[in-house]
C-alpha cells in the first residue's frame, strides 16, 4: 500500500494504518487527496458523496421529528455547483480505477441524476442501477408526497474496454439459486450496527457485504472517498479485501477506527 502512504500532504492528522489487516483511513477534503494518489491502484470504489440535503428542513426519525441537516458538507452549492462537484471526483475516481475496475455511487433523487449524467459525461460504461428498498423507512411528515422508501446505487466500470468482475454463480447462491434482480430489500441499519455511535447517513453492513462480493474478489483494494464510518471497510476486512477511507470528520474517522478494531477482535 506504499503509493497510496505517499499521499499525506493537506491531512487533517496523521493517517490510521493497519498493514497486518490492509486498512488507510486519511482526515482530509476528499477532492485534495484523490487529486494527489497515483493513478489506476483500486479495484472497486464505493461512494456515498453528498445528497446536499441539509436546507433547514426537518424528518422523522425514530418517531420524533428531527433536522435533516447533517453538516457543512451536505449544503447545497445550488444546481450547477453541485453537479460540477459531481464531475471533479468522479473524474479523480475514474483516474484511480484500475483498467478492470467498477464503481458504486448511491444517491437519492436530489442528486442521482447529476451523478448518473456525470458519469455518463466521463465516459463510464453503466452496468446496473440498484434500487435499495429500505423496507421500513420513515413516513413523509408533510403527506404531500410518496414516502421516500428507495435509494440507488449505480454501478458503472471505468470505461467501455472494461473486463470488470462481477462474481454471478456468488450473487446467484445469495438469492436461493436464482438471478439477483436489481431491486435489493435491505433494512436499514440496525441498533447493533450503531454501537459505537451513529452516521447521518449510515449504510447497512448486509448492502455493502452484497456489493464488496459482487465486484471484487480476495486481496483487492477497495476506496471509499466519503467512508463516514467505514461500513465499506468492514465489510472489505470481513472479506479479505483491503480498504482506503477518507472523510473530512474527526468524528466519524474516530467512529470508523472503533468498529474496525472491534471487527479486527471478532476475527
Amino acid at each position: 500500500m506504499e503509493a497510496t502512504k505517499l499521499a499525506t500532504s493537506n491531512l487533517e492528522r496523521e493517517p490510521y494504518y493497519s498493514d497486518d489487516r490492509g486498512v488507510t483511513l486519511y482526515q482530509a477534503d476528499s477532492l485534495e487527496l484523490l487529486s494527489q494518489m497515483e493513478s489506476e491502484q483500486f479495484d472497486m470504489i464505493f461512494a456515498d458523496p453528498p445528497y446536499f440535503l441539509s436546507n433547514d428542513g426537518v424528518t422523522c426519525k425514530s418517531g420524533k421529528m428531527v433536522s435533516v441537516n447533517k453538516g457543512r458538507w451536505d449544503r447545497s452549492k445550488g444546481v450547477e455547483g453541485n453537479h460540477a462537484f459531481n464531475l471533479q471526483w468522479l473524474g479523480e475516481c475514474q483516474r484511480l480505477l484500475k483498467p478492470n475496475g467498477t464503481i458504486w455511487v448511491s444517491g437519492t433523487f436530489h442528486v442521482i441524476y447529476s451523478l448518473g449524467f456525470a458519469m455518463q459525461t466521463l465516459g463510464y460504461k453503466i452496468l446496473n442501477d440498484i434500487a435499495w428498498f429500505k423496507v421500513n423507512p420513515p413516513p413523509n411528515l408533510s403527506c404531500r408526497y410518496f414516502t421516500h422508501g428507495t435509494e440507488t446505487i449505480i454501478w458503472a466500470a471505468k470505461d467501455d474496454d472494461s473486463r470488470y468482475t462481477f462474481n454471478y454463480k456468488t450473487m446467484k447462491e445469495m438469492n436461493g439459486n436464482k438471478q439477483m434482480k436489481n431491486l435489493w430489500n435491505i433494512m436499514s441499519p440496525r441498533k447493533a450496527e450503531k454501537k459505537h455511535g451513529k452516521h447521518p447517513t449510515q449504510k447497512p453492513i448486509k448492502l455493502l457485504d452484497r456489493i464488496v462480493l459482487a465486484a471484487s474478489d480476495e486481496g483487492d483494494r477497495i476506496l471509499d472517498p466519503f467512508c463516514g464510518s467505514s461500513t465499506t471497510g468492514l465489510a472489505a476486512i470481513e472479506h479479505g479485501r483491503q480498504y482506503v477511507g477518507i472523510d473530512q470528520s474527526e468524528e466519524y474517522l474516530d467512529l470508523s477506527i472503533k468498529r474496525l478494531q472491534d471487527l479486527y477482535e471478532e476475527k
